[in-house]
């Protein structure tokens, strides 16, 4: 299965995707839920991951009825993360797919949720490496209206890259990333987290194990 044509420009999602952070907010937010006695898990994750912070944490309070507001716990998550995020490592093939893309010429970006804070302490020890990306879209970006699923952070990451939306394709590990990026007229590849149920991103052009997974003839290049 490849996407139906050739792009010019790739965009990825962050977390999960170019780096391993996802188990660090899983780790904070249980150590935060747990003390009301609650679970949190991939049942309720799943439809968190993605989203901006402020309607994750909305949806996390609602979900485990939390005695607290949204603000509260995401203030309480970011102090915990700040001590985990430095230490993200590359998910696997993440790398080599991005150093092979940018051998190739082909601009790459990112559109993440994190905001900027965040997004500097997770790529701290990996500036060589993102220096490679042309556009960054942050979560907190002054542009950005509305978070993913609205298609808005990658119509910005292609307009900074000054690509055409139809030739970008869009590499995610959340189902609201796909339907954003399908959305912003973009061709969708989906790398979920084995722990979530594959079915939700039945609307991708293109399911992926892993980036160890994906050739440059996927994306219409020639290898």
């Amino acid at each position: 299965m490849r996407i139906s044509h050739p792009v010019t420009h790739v965009i990825f999602d962050l977390d999960g995707v170019l780096l391993d952070t996802e188990r660090f907010y899983t780790e904070v937010t249980q150590a935060i839920v747990e003390r009301y006695g609650k679970a949190f898990d991939w049942s309720i994750k799943g439809d968190m991951v993605g989203r901006p912070a402020i309607e994750s944490a909305r949806y996390l309070i609602r979900a485990l009825d939390l005695p607290m507001t949204p603000e509260e716990f995401l203030h309480e998550r970011e102090l915990l993360l700040e001590r985990l995020v430095p230490n993200s490592r590359p998910m696997r093939g993440a790398r080599e797919l991005t150093s092979a893309l940018a051998e190739r010429k082909l601009p790459l970006g990112i559109a993440t949720s994190s905001h900027r804070h965040l997004y500097e302490l997770k790529t701290q020890h990996h500036r060589e490496w993102f220096r490679v990306f042309s556009a960054v879209i942050v979560g907190d970006d002054d542009r950005l209206r509305n978070g993913k699923p609205a298609p808005d952070i990658f119509l910005l990451a292609a307009q900074d890259m000054g690509a055409d939306p139809s030739l970008c394709a869009v590499i995610e590990d959340s189902p609201a990333g796909i339907v954003a990026a399908h959305a912003a007229g973009m061709q969708a590849i989906a790398v979920p987290d084995p722990a979530m149920d594959r079915t939700r991103f039945a609307e991708a052009d293109l399911i992926l194990g892993c980036l160890t997974e994906l050739s440059l003839g996927d994306l219409g290049l020639e290898g």
